[in-house]
């Protein structure tokens, strides 16, 4: 009796002592992922999807509108600056050009009758002054002969009078006329000056008019790609219409979309990296949209170095966007676990017991590859990362 009583007194202090209390179940070890806890290089990163587009693009707006009557070059070919593209036919412009070119010739022979009337007034008054100086010519040696003849009492009062009258109203008339063709000579520079500038720029609106026709040839204006819409001959564009563009293929940028989550860290000059080909290929973000669709924002990537031969317009590429510095940290592999705890603990495996202990722990960032272990494990552990659904609220675990 008495070994009795101290063997049931010795069970109950180890249970309440020594014995674990916590409640256990057993797992078999193909039902659950073990990873070992390392130190390493820490990248925050996340993959995205781009699509490769031309780093420039012109687009082709329609400046005429009218029927296209010719296609010269077809989508997807390689065009020089000033190749024509289409051909198209619009006869009502034909007639208000001919109307526009008709106006501006007319206006423009206005501006000639105009100044050969200048020119034939210049004359005349020019005509006038040397008909005055040819009678003063005349009268002139005759004046001084009457008045010499007259002082010797040579010739009556009333000739002499009769010849100093005649000189005297040819030089004041050709005082006055001079004045006048003085004055008209000061206007006509300036009527001519401005019949030059208004000419001037008639001939300028009638080159334009000119070609305007011109216009309907639509030509490159760049080297690159075509890329037009569907387009047949007979449909009509209107002006200002876009019907394509032109690629210039010796540049390309990646066209990404990122989850709304990251628009605060993403900036321009973070760097990401894709694989094509077999090579590595860099990658910068040069330009930020912060526009949100559908709980997405979109950035253009640009080439820091080599571009890859072979890529294609419309291509996607799987990128590794870095949002951060490489550190040192302890890594834990990614799994299933975190969605049930949420990161604030694990199922650290004990190896010499066979057994998987609940634990505390803290956790930083993420990739898709790691988590960054601040505290609660150490390099070298083991722990388990898959689910934890089926261990309901077990703090320990039998692996066997």
């Amino acid at each position: 009796m008495i070994a009795g009583a101290t063997l049931l007194v010795g069970f109950v202090v180890y249970q309440l002592v020594f014995a674990d209390s916590r409640s256990s179940m057993n797992v078999a070890m193909e039902r659950v992922t073990i990873a070992t806890v390392k130190s390493g290089e820490f990248t925050d990163y996340i993959p995205v999807s781009g699509t490769i587009e031309p780093g420039e693009v012109f687009f082709l707006d329609a400046l005429e509108g009218g029927n296209i009557s010719k296609i010269v070059r077809e989508s997807g070919s390689f065009v020089k600056a000033g190749d024509t593209i289409l051909l198209l036919s619009n006869s009502k412009l034909q007639l208000d050009v001919m109307e526009r070119e008709s106006g501006l010739y007319f206006q423009l022979n206005n501006l000639r009758q105009v100044r050969l009337q200048l020119d034939q007034n210049d004359l005349n008054q020019q005509g006038q002054l040397a008909e005055i100086d040819y009678q003063i010519s005349l009268l002139k040696p005759q004046y001084e002969r009457f008045r010499e003849l007259h002082s010797k009492k040579l010739v009556s009062d009333r000739e002499f009078e009769e010849v100093k009258e005649q000189y005297e109203y040819n030089v004041k008339r050709r005082k006055l006329t001079y004045e006048a063709y003085r004055n008209d000579s000061i206007s006509r520079v300036a009527q001519k000056r401005q019949l030059q500038d208004s000419e001037s720029r008639m001939n300028q609106s009638l080159q334009g008019v000119g070609r305007i026709l011109d216009n309907l040839a639509v030509r490159a204006p760049i080297q690159g790609q075509l890329s037009t819409q569907q387009i047949e001959v007979g449909q009509a564009i209107t002006a200002g219409e876009r019907y394509g563009q032109i690629d210039i293929l010796d540049k390309f940028k990646v066209r990404v979309p990122i989850d709304e989550l990251y628009l605060p860290r993403v900036s321009t000059g973070l760097k990401g990296t894709f694989s094509f080909s077999g090579g590595e290929y860099e990658l910068e973000i040069g330009k930020i949209y912060p526009n949100v669709t559908n709980g997405r924002f979109e950035v253009d990537m640009f080439f820091t170095g080599e571009v890859p031969s072979g890529i294609r317009r419309g291509q996607t590429v799987r990128i590794r966007l870095e949002l951060g510095e490489s550190e040192q940290a302890v890594l834990l592999p990614t799994g299933g676990f975190y969605k049930d705890t949420g990161g604030n603990w694990v199922f650290v495996v004990n190896q010499s017991t066979g057994k998987a202990e609940k634990r505390s722990i803290r956790l930083g960032r993420k990739n898709p590859e790691y988590y960054e272990v601040i505290e609660g494990l150490e390099t070298g552990e083991k722990v388990i990362i898959s689910g934890y659904e089926n261990f309901g609220k077990n703090e320990v675990l039998n692996l066997n």
